[in-house]
């Protein structure tokens, strides 16, 4: 498989304050991200998200173990130019009009005054801010210097992009443009990396993802292969019933107004609930199969967070 990003038995420390103690962030992680996926790379706040992708952007080295990059050290800079990055917490110069910040980058990465005349106003578009590169950044929205912060993470059109926190501090329309661009990038032929303890987001985008608990990763592969097809459980709609008394293994969640809402744990029960459901004389109005979600696998991970 050709894998773009590979992480192997990285460990990072910091010295704590005065000296005292080592705070270990970084404790053995391995990761391998092959081209073309949306990879999402999941934890709680400490979990060594940041202090990982600041490795991988070049901005720290780890005590040991390494981050390779399209088969090199993430140290060397000739990756840099293959790779588009953006901080959780990027800092502009606020004087900066959105498309002078796209040219000033365009610039430290050697495209030409043709290129960029082409470039900026191409990007200024895909991320939304088309007839915005005219106002100054310290009148940009918090969603609006997140798409201009993806922008400069695209000028130079990499090849991979790594993303720290993307859709964090965002609202719902915010969240859902940033989830647009990083499945437009997908379609380019891109791979993303991003880092998100927003589950549901992740859920939607993420073709694999690794979960980063104190600072070792305890789960990673393919979403789809690591969620499954298992029911959990059923939620029953049943209609015209001013009484009902549910067969065991099934909870009824809320009764109003003759409409009974019941979860089922097992499929034998399922059919057993409604064969005395309709023997009752209810209409069944809907019946909801829930799987296993992306947040059940995260809180499974958590200490004191799930079953």
């Amino acid at each position: 498989m050709d894998y773009v990003l590979q992480v192997t038995e990285l460990k990072k420390s910091f010295r704590g304050h005065l000296s005292i103690g080592v705070h270990h962030v970084l404790d053995g992680i391995n990761l391998s991200v092959p081209k073309g996926v949306i990879y999402g790379f999941l934890g709680p706040n400490g979990a060594g998200k940041t202090t990982t992708i600041k490795i991988l952007g070049g901005l720290l080295f780890p005590d040991s173990g390494e981050a390779r990059i399209f088969g090199r050290s993430s140290a060397d800079r000739s990756v840099r130019r293959r790779m588009g990055f953006l901080p959780e917490t990027p800092y502009f110069y606020d004087y900066l009009k959105g498309a002078e910040l796209l040219a000033f980058m365009g610039r430290l990465y050697g495209l030409s005054p043709s290129q960029l005349s082409r470039r900026v106003p191409e990007l200024l578009e895909t991320v939304g801010l088309k007839g915005q590169g005219k106002l100054q950044l310290r009148k940009y929205s918090k969603g609006m210097l997140q798409r201009i912060g993806l922008a400069q993470a695209l000028i130079h059109d990499p090849e991979l992009v790594i993303l720290d926190e993307p859709m964090s501090g965002l609202d719902p329309i915010g969240r859902r443009e940033i989830r647009d661009l990083i499945l437009s990038l997908k379609e380019q032929g891109k791979t993303v990396f991003f880092s998100s303890h927003i589950l549901a987001d992740a859920e939607m985008l993420c073709d694999q993802v690794a979960i980063l608990v104190k600072g070792r990763v305890v789960q990673e592969g393919i979403l789809e292969v690591l969620l499954g097809s298992e029911v959990r459980f059923w939620d029953v709609t049943l209609r015209g019933l001013e009484t009902f008394s549910p067969p065991p293994g099934c909870s009824v969640l809320t009764h109003r107004g003759g409409q009974v809402l019941v979860r089922v744990e097992s499929e034998a029960i399922l059919q057993t609930l409604l064969d005395k459901a309709r023997a009752e004389g209810a209409s069944v109005r809907s019946v909801m199969p829930h799987k296993v979600s992306l947040e059940d696998l995260f809180m499974a991970q958590i200490p004191g967070g799930g079953p």
